[in-house]
């Protein structure tokens, strides 16, 4: 995804002087070339994150289109009084771009594993949210917030789903894409799990078993309209994110369905639940070890599908459940 966006970022800063990127002493080799071609479009601010963001925030405020760059626990936690107060409460046009999401940098232990990020930065105002989940919904959220005025925040994982566009698909901010067809449920995934997602929705397919599978590029805004078909047009709806099932995706689509009265008639978040990410290693070993991956959500699937619908709970009960 790394690529992809830098790839996309050079084709527009080629036609647009108005971009600029800073990075906080990161990307030797990626962005070697975006720096050899636009040494004008290009600052490295040095180790100081807090202050990349307020050197951003003035230079838009100018009337440049900034692109901020850093490891992403470092771009959201220590930025997040200078995104707050400097970019976002000024709506300057100040793109944080957050490089290894979740547990990209799974080996390096609890400090670098970004499982809050999508909460904390749906919670400041007027802040676009997006994780894409492969290269092409990276490189067009790039030209998309590009355009978008205002703050926003863009998380990358180190890997992605393989899928491409499909013929004559089109991005749009804010709309989910529907990838997979089905109504026994529904899996609604964000960022680079959706390959995981993926794996598992073809699995069911095998033994009959048919999700829709939406991929969620952005949580701010939130594609309401999707969910309420998914709720009223299949069995369920299982989120899935590599983040705390605390105020990420789960929490946006439970929030927006509850309030908009459309009740699925099952919900599972998943995601991470309790403590920190105390435990360390690769990427995939991670989300096996915390019940994020195929294999994860294929079982989680098949477990809400098995139970007898006339145990269902009354309405108000299932909406008490998905609070809880």
């Amino acid at each position: 995804m790394r690529d992809a966006f830098v790839q996309r970022l050079t084709e527009l800063a080629e036609r647009d002087p108005r971009i600029v990127l800073i990075t906080a002493d990161l990307g030797f080799g990626v962005l070697t070339e975006f720096a050899r071609r636009f040494p004008r479009q290009y600052l490295n601010v040095g180790v100081a994150e807090q202050n990349m963001i307020g050197v951003a925030t003035g230079m838009a405020m100018e009337g440049f289109v900034v692109f901020t760059y850093s490891i992403a626990n470092f771009a959201f936690m220590r930025c997040l009084e200078q995104i707050r107060n400097d970019a976002a409460y000024h709506a300057a046009n100040v793109k944080v771009i957050a490089v290894g999401g979740g547990f990209s940098y799974g080996a390096l232990g609890s400090s670098h594993h970004a499982t809050e990020d999508l909460a904390i930065m749906r919670a400041v105002p007027d802040v676009v949210v997006a994780a894409p989940g492969d290269d092409w919904e990276a490189a067009e959220l790039t030209s998309a917030i590009a355009q978008r005025p205002g703050t926003c925040y863009l998380r990358l994982d180190r890997c992605g789903a393989t899928s491409a566009a499909g013929h004559g698909e089109r991005f749009q901010l804010g709309r989910a894409r529907r990838l997979r067809e089905g109504t026994d449920l529904t899996l609604v995934a964000t960022g680079g799990i959706l390959r995981h997602a993926c794996e598992a929705a073809d699995a069911l397919a095998r033994d009959g078993i048919h999700c829709r599978l939406l991929s969620m590029p952005t949580l701010e805004p939130l594609d309401l309209q999707s969910l309420r078909a998914a709720a009223s047009e299949t069995g369920g709806i299982i989120t899935i994110e590599e983040h705390s099932v605390k105020g990420g995706l789960g929490g946006a689509v439970a929030e927006a369905l509850l309030e908009s009265g459309a009740v699925p008639r099952r919900f599972r978040r998943l995601g991470l639940r309790a403590g920190f990410s105390s435990i360390v290693g690769s990427q995939d070993y991670l989300r096996r070890v915390y019940g994020i991956d195929a294999l994860a959500i294929e079982s989680q699937a098949r477990e809400i599908l098995d139970r007898d619908p006339s145990m269902e709970p009354e309405p108000c009960l299932i909406a008490a459940r998905i609070c809880s």
